[in-house]
C-alpha cells in the first residue's frame, strides 16, 4: 500500500514526495480525529460502567449505614482491641555511605 502511494505521488524528487506524504498522513489523522472517532464514540462501551451488587456467594451486599449505632459489631466491647495502631511507625535505617 505504501509503495503504491509512493509511486503515485506526482513528484520525482524524494523531498517533495516526503512532504506530500507527511501532508497526506496529517490529513488522514485529522479526518479520523475530527470526523470518524466522534461519529463512532456513542457506540463504543467506554462509558458503560457496571458495578456488581452481589457478593461471590450470590447474596446481596449490605449497604453501609449512615448511623454508626446501626452498624454490626465485629468484636466484643469487653475485650481489648487487637487491631494494629494506625499511627505511622519509624523503622531504623542503616547509615548512608556516600562515595568519596
Amino acid at each position: 500500500m505504501y509503495g503504491w502511494i509512493w509511486r503515485h505521488i506526482p513528484f520525482k524528487q524524494w523531498q517533495l514526495k516526503s512532504l506530500v506524504s507527511v501532508i497526506l498522513i496529517g490529513a488522514l489523522g485529522a479526518l479520523l480525529w475530527y470526523k470518524v472517532f466522534p461519529a463512532v464514540e456513542p457506540i463504543l462501551p467506554f462509558d458503560d460502567v457496571q458495578v456488581e451488587t452481589t457478593d461471590q456467594d450470590g447474596g446481596q451486599l449490605q449497604q453501609p449505614s449512615a448511623d454508626p449505632s446501626q452498624r454490626p459489631s465485629t468484636q466484643s466491647s469487653t475485650q481489648p482491641s487487637k487491631q494494629p495502631s494506625k499511627l505511622p511507625t519509624k523503622t531504623p535505617s542503616a547509615p548512608q555511605v556516600l562515595p568519596s
